[in-house]
């Protein structure tokens, strides 16, 4: 596999809205997207290749539909580098607001049936992923676990939520000093991570031109396109105010403090898929299936669009 220098400061990748607008507008960050596809793409491919494997199913007879709070998901879902598993990774998605409207019409009464276990493997969830709704919620996950990993110690931050990139203003940041315990990282010993997070496109590109004027030193960039992150998305129910933002991020806390698993390197299903599917994190199979890169798009209908930057 050719790995090529990591270029910082690197940029979240889990927001097809703003890969898109980073494609049109900043072709010169795509080398510091990450490569990592979102989670939907994610599963897509997981559930054609490990999920349709254990059922004995080819990719192509598996029919993925999922269901998300972004209109961008439809995009992101029909691009052609997302077909990891040989065919389209994830055939159809309906938005929240789509969904809700089809149980109203099916006339489905969701309080009148009983709790179910989710279908395995990949039903377990940990708090770390629920949290990713959330404007810095993202950043945070990734955090918990690299604390965790390269110093051996518990999450220190109260309750586990790293409260300056938590809330609804535009652009939030933290740094963070990792006391480093595990010998392999010793590199790193006495660094301040810089982070920030960004939601909303015109708070992005704020931050954007700040970061190109060399006014800010950031390590990790969190983007989301949605004002709150995908709890505001596009395709959530219509209304959407800051006191319905809070809300609903108050609740994607509650949703991940009450659970047992809080951190995505803690969970036993991603320990399995590893150990009987894709080998070692970012091996060869894993990096083919949950890995893409991006191109630079031009801005209207047979323009030529700026020099291929460099992918990571």
């Amino acid at each position: 596999m050719d790995k090529k220098p990591v270029v910082l400061p690197q940029f979240t990748s889990c927001c097809p809205g703003w890969i898109s607008y980073a494609e049109y507008f900043h072709a010169d960050l795509l080398p510091n997207l990450s490569t990592t596809k979102s989670p939907q793409q994610m599963f897509g491919a997981l559930a054609k290749t490990y999920y349709a494997q254990k059922i004995g199913r080819r990719p192509e007879d598996v029919f993925v539909v999922s269901v998300m709070p972004c209109t961008a998901k439809k995009f992101e879902a029909q691009r052609p580098e997302m077909n990891a598993s040989g065919a389209a990774d994830v055939d159809a998605v309906l938005t929240t607001r789509e969904l809700g409207r089809m149980i109203v019409q099916s006339g489905i009464d969701f309080m009148a049936m009983p709790d179910e276990q989710a279908d395995q493997p990949l039903g377990l969830g940990s708090g770390a992923a629920d949290i990713f709704a959330n404007t810095g919620g993202v950043m945070e996950a990734a955090l918990r676990t690299v604390w965790c990993v390269v110093t051996g110690r518990p999450f220190p931050f109260e309750k586990m939520h790293v409260a300056p990139i938590a809330g609804l203003e535009g652009v939030k940041e933290v740094s963070v000093t990792i006391p480093i315990a595990v010998p392999e990282w010793k590199f790193l010993e006495g660094q301040t991570l810089k982070l920030a997070v960004a939601h909303g496109l015109a708070n992005a590109e704020r931050l954007i031109q700040q970061m190109k004027a060399g006014k800010n030193g950031y390590h990790f960039i969190e983007v989301m396109s949605c004002p709150g992150g995908c709890i505001g998305g596009g395709g959530q129910p219509r209304f959407t105010t800051d006191d319905v933002r809070r809300a609903r991020m108050k609740a994607i806390f509650a949703e991940d403090e009450g659970k047992q698993l809080r951190m995505s390197h803690e969970n036993p299903a991603v320990a399995a898929l590893y150990r009987e599917f894709l080998g070692q994190p970012v091996g060869e199979k894993s990096h083919h299936l949950l890995h893409t890169h991006y191109h630079p798009r031009p801005l209207y209908p047979g323009a030529t669009p700026r020099p291929r930057a460099e992918s990571n």
